[in-house]
């Protein structure tokens, strides 16, 4: 006897009752990102290695990339791990872009790590970016449209970590010298491994316990972005040099609509190495599983393909723990919206009538089930039962003899005998108003 096939760890099969609400999160989440003019595009799964080669960071490329040989070129290729560099690779080689351009997608990305809660191998992420603004607007209209869409789906809790990367990166460079990048790597493992897990990975970098007690120190530094003056002068004081990005920050937060939702983190760094200014993360309060969003601007990843600058900055929402979360606290309940007629049928004698029946609601966009088993009608009944289901049709052959519909509003009992016409117009009527 053959086994029974299994779905490799890390990957997901959706069933139709589940896909039909993820799809709904998703639209929900596509028409926010439409209405902030961020137009719909796709970049294929599979890209060539080299082109994903040196834009992550050690960590990535080497363990947590799906990359694999064709057997019959002898080419390199990679499973994407994100999406922003194949935008970048897209951008490069198309200089005819009109600027600023701008983008969403929302397309699979493939990471080689161990599954865990809120952690696949497979997952959609939900991308927007905007290419060749250097203004700090572009930066808060990432952030602000990031918030509409966690509003709209109700997740009202969300907190926006920011930062720039450039602060650490002068700061760690006057004190530490050298040593730079794997300290900031550490760092970005502080929600994984916390603080003690930070501190044995900068005993491996080799640092004393005076300089590990001193950046512990330092990126417990967390205030309200309202309060980025008073942080202005303490930083300053240290490194002149921090006043450009921080004076950045204080113009990027006039732009900014969710000002509550939002502090300022020096913990927070982006393990990836190719962001350069603004960075942000979003999490929630309650039962947040890590973050569910994240981004920043990254004006050198394009200049790895174009030999030019081109400043850009994005963000990016996790689709799979933002539906965790919605499942978690019963809140996918409110796009389980009753919108389908299911047709039982009476007779034999009566099935191609309301085959035909259901034909015409379909052609007028209702969403429409019929029993294709020929089951008998308790089991029709039975099949019927599912939660969006807002009418019931029986036809049998008084209804064909009549040229009439008999509609059953399923959670009411409501019971209507109506001309085969108005039915389907009382069943339209119906649905728009509900």
């Amino acid at each position: 006897m053959s086994s029974k096939p299994e779905v490799p760890r890390g990957f997901r099969d959706f069933p139709p009752e589940v896909m039909e609400l993820r799809l709904k999160v998703i639209n929900t989440v596509r028409n926010i990102f439409e209405i902030n003019d961020f137009p719909p595009m796709d970049t294929p799964s599979i890209e060539y290695w080299e082109t994903l080669a040196g834009k992550y960071g050690p960590e990535a490329e080497n363990k947590l990339i799906w990359r694999f040989k064709d057997p019959f070129s002898e080419k390199e290729y990679a499973l994407r791990y994100d999406l922003t560099v194949p935008l970048a690779r897209y951008v490069a080689s198309h200089p005819e872009l009109q600027l600023p351009f701008k983008r969403h997608q929302i397309s699979y990305v493939w990471r080689h790590e161990e599954p865990q809660r809120g952690r696949y191998r497979e997952f959609l992420q939900a991308d927007i970016d905007t290419v060749g603004s250097k203004f700090v607007e572009s930066d808060a209209e990432i952030i602000n449209t990031m918030s509409l869409v966690l509003e709209e789906l109700g997740l009202d809790d969300f907190i926006v970590k920011i930062n720039h990367r450039k602060i650490l990166y002068i700061i760690f460079e006057k004190r530490l010298g050298s040593n730079v990048t794997s300290v900031l790597r550490a760092i970005d493992k502080l929600d994984k491994i916390g603080i003690d897990g930070v501190i044995l990975e900068l005993q491996k970098i080799g640092l004393d316990e005076s300089s590990i007690n001193w950046i512990i120190n330092l990126i417990s530094n967390r205030d309200s972005i309202d309060n980025l003056e008073n942080i202005k002068k303490n930083l300053v004081e240290f490194d002149f040099s921090l006043e450009d990005p921080l004076n950045e920050l204080i113009e990027f937060r006039e732009f900014l609509a969710h000002r509550k939702h939002i502090v300022f983190d020096l913990s927070l760094v982006r393990g990836l190495d190719y962001y350069t200014g603004i960075i942000f993360e979003i999490s929630l309060e309650k039962g947040s599983p890590g973050s569910i969003a994240g981004g920043g601007r990254y004006d050198n990843l394009i200049k790895m393909f174009k030999g030019s600058d081109l400043p850009a900055t994005g963000g990016s929402l996790g689709i799979e723990r933002i539906f965790d979360v919605l499942e978690e606290r019963n809140i996918t309940s409110k796009f389980k919206k009753k919108n389908k007629v299911f047709i039982i049928t009476l007779n034999e004698d009566s099935y191609k009538y309301a085959w035909n029946f259901s034909y015409e609601l379909r052609t007028r966009g209702i969403k429409t089930e019929i029993d294709l088993m020929r089951r008998n009608v308790d089991k029709q009944k039975k099949k019927g039962a599912s939660e969006n289901i807002l009418f019931h049709v029986y036809i049998g052959k008084k209804e064909k003899e009549g040229r009439y519909i008999t509609i059953v509003e399923r959670d009411t009992g409501k019971r209507l005998e109506l001309p085969y016409d108005k039915a389907i117009d009382y069943i339209l009527i119906q649905l728009k108003e509900r």
